[in-house]
């Protein structure tokens, strides 16, 4: 039997002062966006909140679906999507959070990159990130294109547009409980 390799993209809305005031701009559903190389969603990867309590303190980070941040706002609302890739895709997606992690000190958020993007001007800074800069780069240098935008462009409504998502779970966060896919993802 042929090993699959999925990727989880958790998109989520908070619901923080942070995640509304974009909302404000967007109007969009989801205001933030994740990578999980599991189902369980151990081990998710983004860039955002470094301590719960402050938004400014951000860079990149190892989120906690059950602790941290997420335990702030238990209100927040996401969807999951799985991702079939293939093995080399795979292990690009990990290489790559693997450099992010073990450089972790030197990255911190892009603040000016978001207000450049509203502007429809992207703005790639060395060590500087969003969520979905983030995750949209680290797909584009494993050989997924999520979106025809530059990833300083990308919005976490925008990666929603790749055809080979599937929907696996919507509803609370706190209610995630790794549903199977009922689905055959298509490759």
């Amino acid at each position: 039997m042929k090993k699959e390799y999925l990727v989880y993209l958790l998109l989520s809305h908070s619901g923080s002062l942070f995640s509304r005031t974009i909302n404000l701009y967007t109007d969009d559903a989801y205001t933030h966006v994740s990578i999980a190389l599991d189902e369980n969603l151990d081990q998710v990867y983004s860039f955002g909140r470094l301590n719960p309590y402050n938004p400014f303190f951000a860079g990149f980070v190892r989120e906690d679906i059950h602790h941290g941040t997420f335990s702030r706002f238990p209100n927040t609302t996401c969807s999951v999507y799985a991702l079939k890739t293939s093995e080399k895709q795979y292990n690009g997606i990990k290489n790559e959070i693997d450099r992010f992690r073990f450089e972790g000190h030197k990255y911190t958020y892009n603040f000016l990159g978001i207000l450049t993007a509203s502007a429809n001007y992207p703005l790639s800074r060395k060590y500087k990130y969003f969520c979905s800069q983030f995750v949209s780069e680290v797909f584009l240098k494993s050989g997924i294109k999520l979106t025809h935008k530059h990833p300083g462009l990308t919005s976490p409504m925008d990666i929603l547009q790749y055809e080979g998502l599937e929907l696996v779970f919507s509803g609370y966060l706190r209610e995630y409980r790794q549903p199977q896919l009922t689905v055959a993802i298509a490759g």
